[in-house]
This record gives structure tokens, C-alpha cells and sequence, in this order.
């Protein structure tokens, strides 16, 4: 058969011979280093057409970004070629593109994540009506596998920052251990359980928009507890954030927390706002600059004098330069849980619209 590989060259894939044995095709791609591990389904000309379909309104060669660290340019029909090999409805175009636009925003810092030896990972957070229509699960085990448009969006991301921008392990990409998310990290919030506005509003968008919001993630920490005082709620969520050996601490970063729904009515029933939450886990995780390893104290120094003045071992360090800097996403099934997803530090997430 035929199948489409992306080439260096923006003008367009080119078409390689490739064995009609699928077991055949997959050792062809781990040769060729465009696979990410993983089974990946041949993009065909006849199913690469089916995704470029889904977008008409998109020229195959119109360039939407040019990705780190190699900036290579994505163009329509590379992600479509992407999306093909990670599984993806091609109803999952329109955000796969939306979220390649917001990677390339210069605030995201997709250089820093994609060079970097830290662990981060691309978080995708799905928001409004098409979250729903795409079934991207916000609810039970929305981190978890078992959701088709999560897996394949998640996975078509990496495998376009892979493919395209040319992160690959060892190379270009530096990471010393990486992590689960870096093969898919996607989920939608559960805004019928949230009791506050959903991400995508607060970030200034109508209700009614359908949104992707990337977010440079460095892992999940699982917080369990059966309080149902808001007060120490908030102060466990926030000696969770607190650990030395920090980015967000040095940098002054961007943490997230997923509030489970349980612990989301706590809080709302104590009268907590939204914005009272983050005010109130950035008061309550700020953390001694002694506490760190000296040569971290050093980097935090540099980093931070601009914003903090002068910091001495007994100042005590705010996670993020303020408390709208914290990211709230209400997701998950019930039960007692939340999770903290500490942030890369230097970048900050990105949300646009998609149709």
C-alpha cells in the first residue's frame, strides 16, 4: 500500500511504498523513528483525505504554525497525517488544530518544553459544548485511558511535536526521564459539576465557545481527603504544592489543581469563590527560600529578583507571581480525590477557540 510520511519540506508529504502487513508498517515507522512506541494506524492517502475533509475551510498546505525545536512548519496535511497514525475521529480535527495554534504562542515557551531535560508534558484541557459532542471524558478516570478522543488527541499532539517539530528523545529533545503524559495528556472539564464558571469563561470566552487550553505539565499528585472543612482543604491542597526542588518556586510558575466535584461543593457551600480558592492556596503555599538546595536558592535569586526584590534565605516564596496565576479546573467522577499538576514554570497556558 501507500501510505503519507511528512517530509522536511513544507510542499506537501510525500508518498512511500510501504508493505501491506500492518505488523511490517509499524517496524517501519520505529525505524524511522515517527512512531512514539505505540501502534500506529497507516495514514493512508484514502485516510488522510477522510481528515482533510473534516476541515474544508483549511488549505492542506496552509502553514498553522511552525513548531520548536526544529520549527518546522505544521501544515494542515501534517497534522492531518498525525492524527491519522494516533487513532483520531476526523472530528477531532478542529481542536488538534486549535491546540497546535495556542503550542505556538510565544508565552507557551513550546522551545523551553520541547529542549528541556525537565519531565513536561502538553495537557490539553477541553472546554464548551464540543467537549461533549467529541466525547472527551471530564468525568470518571478522565486522566485515565478508556476515552477514545481523549487517547488520540492527546496522542496526536506528541506525535506532531515529535514529527513535526522534531522532539525527538536523545536528540533535540533532552528529557532525562519524560513521563506517561508524553503520550497522551487530554481531558475535558466537568462543567455540569463545576459550581464555578469553566475554564474557558474565566479565561474571557462565551459560554457557548468550544475551546482548547494547552498547559505545560509536569505530572499529576493525587490528593485524597474526606474533609468537608473548606478551610483544611485548602491547607492540605496547599502543603501539597509546597516541595523544594521546584520550578514553579524558582520561576515563579503556573501550578494547576483539578478539584474533584466532592471537594468542589465543600468549597462552595463554605462560600469560596473561585477566585477566594486562589487566593487562599496562594497565601497558604508560600515557602521559606532557605528550604531549597543552594544551588537552586541561587537560580531562584536570579530568576525572581525582577518580581520579588531582594530574596534571602527567610523569604517566603509565593508559587506564582499571584494568585490569579493559579490554574482551577474542575474534572473528574466523584469521590474524595483532586490533583495537583505542578507546572513547567517558565510557560504559561494558552486557550483558543475552535469550531
Amino acid at each position: 500500500m501507500s501510505t503519507v510520511a511528512a517530509a522536511s519540506r513544507v510542499p506537501p508529504a510525500i508518498l512511500i511504498d510501504a508493505p501491506d502487513d500492518l505488523d511490517a508498517i509499524n517496524r517501519l515507522y520505529r525505524d524511522k523513528r515517527w512512531s512514539d512506541g505505540l501502534p500506529i494506524v497507516p495514514p493512508t492517502e484514502m485516510r488522510v483525505a477522510r481528515m482533510l475533509a473534516a476541515i474544508p475551510q483549511r488549505p492542506r498546505d496552509v502553514i498553522v504554525a511552525l513548531l520548536a525545536p526544529a520549527f518546522h512548519a505544521a501544515t494542515v496535511e501534517r497534522i492531518a497525517i498525525n492524527a491519522v497514525m494516533a487513532g483520531c475521529e476526523p472530528a477531532l480535527m478542529p481542536p488538534l488544530i486549535a491546540a497546535i495554534e495556542a503550542m505556538a504562542a510565544t508565552e507557551f515557551n513550546l522551545q523551553a518544553l520541547q529542549a528541556t531535560t525537565n519531565s513536561v508534558a502538553v495537557w490539553i484541557v477541553v472546554n464548551g459544548p464540543a467537549a461533549a459532542s467529541l466525547e472527551v471524558n471530564g468525568t470518571y478516570n478522565c486522566l485515565g485511558e478508556g476515552a477514545w478522543a481523549n487517547a488520540t488527541l492527546g496522542r496526536a499532539l506528541r506525535l506532531i511535536l515529535r514529527n513535526v517539530g522534531g522532539a525527538l528523545p536523545g536528540d533535540l529533545d533532552r528529557t532525562t526521564h519524560g513521563q506517561p503524559g508524553r503520550y497522551s495528556f487530554c481531558c475535558a472539564e466537568n462543567e455540569a459539576a463545576t459550581p464555578w464558571a469553566p475554564l474557558h469563561v474565566e479565561r474571557g470566552f462565551a459560554a457557548n465557545a468550544s475551546t482548547v487550553t494547552v498547559i505545560g505539565a509536569e505530572g499529576t499528585m493525587n490528593m485524597n481527603s474526606h474533609s468537608k472543612d473548606a478551610g483544611e482543604l485548602i491547607r492540605i491542597f496547599a502543603e501539597t504544592l509546597v516541595h523544594p526542588p521546584s520550578n514553579e518556586y524558582t520561576h515563579g510558575g503556573e501550578p494547576w489543581v483539578i478539584i474533584g466535584p466532592e471537594h468542589a461543593e465543600v468549597l462552595h457551600r463554605a462560600g469560596y469563590s473561585k477566585a477566594d480558592v486562589k487566593a487562599k492556596l496562594w497565601e497558604a503555599s508560600r515557602m521559606r527560600a532557605g528550604r531549597m538546595a543552594a544551588r537552586d536558592f541561587e537560580r531562584a535569586v536570579q530568576s525572581r529578583r525582577a518580581e520579588l526584590g531582594d530574596i534571602t534565605p527567610d523569604t517566603m516564596l509565593p508559587i506564582s507571581p499571584s494568585p490569579a496565576d493559579i490554574g482551577i479546573v474542575v474534572a473528574g467522577g466523584p469521590g474524595t480525590h483532586s490533583v495537583y499538576v505542578p507546572c513547567f514554570g517558565n510557560s504559561r497556558a494558552v486557550t483558543r477557540a475552535f469550531a
